[in-house]
């Protein structure tokens, strides 16, 4: 039994989307997700025990800790402007795959790498969401690159136009 033009045509449309909602909720979950951890580190910056700024000479040394901290958070914002600006959503895809590997390998390479047997807490979120560093985050950070991927693969560009690809 074969389908129908009309059915096909119905069946594609409904993919097309599908698609697009989906490339659209992961291109924006991923753009909310480092807004909020740009926007946690920026309220906790203050505070002693929940600052990504005093937590980082633990992870990378005293002298690389102001640099570090400054190149994450202009990483983590480039992501978001990349992300929601729709001719340049499949590049923040890209970009935001590369963080979330980067970030995922510094998790694992702490933890086992460096063989401190106890994962550090790592500011990641500020003080609202505690993550410290080792298999669960990799694992975290490696899951978020399937939204990455939808949006890298099912996001292109048509006449200017970022759009879901049928």
């Amino acid at each position: 039994m074969t389908a129908s033009p009309v059915e096909t045509t119905i069946s594609r449309m409904n993919v097309a989307k599908i698609t697009r909602v989906l490339v659209h909720l992961s291109r924006f979950g991923l753009a909310a997700l480092f807004l909020f951890a740009v926007a946690a580190k920026l309220y906790f910056i203050n505070n002693s025990d929940q600052s990504f700024l005093k937590m980082m000479p633990n992870l990378v040394g005293p002298r690389w800790a102001l640099p570090v901290v400054i190149a994450v958070f202009f990483a983590e914002s480039a992501a978001v402007i990349l992300l929601v600006w729709s001719r340049t959503a499949r590049i923040g895809a890209l970009w935001s795959a590369v963080l979330l590997i980067s970030f995922a390998a510094y998790a694992l390479y702490y933890r086992y790498g460096l063989g401190n047997s106890e994962g550090l807490e790592c500011g990641c979120f500020g003080g609202i969401i505690g993550s410290q560093l080792g298999v669960t985050t990799a694992l975290r950070n490696l899951a978020l690159l399937v939204p990455a991927l939808i949006v890298l693969f099912g996001a292109r560009r048509i006449k200017g136009k970022s759009e879901a690809r049928p």
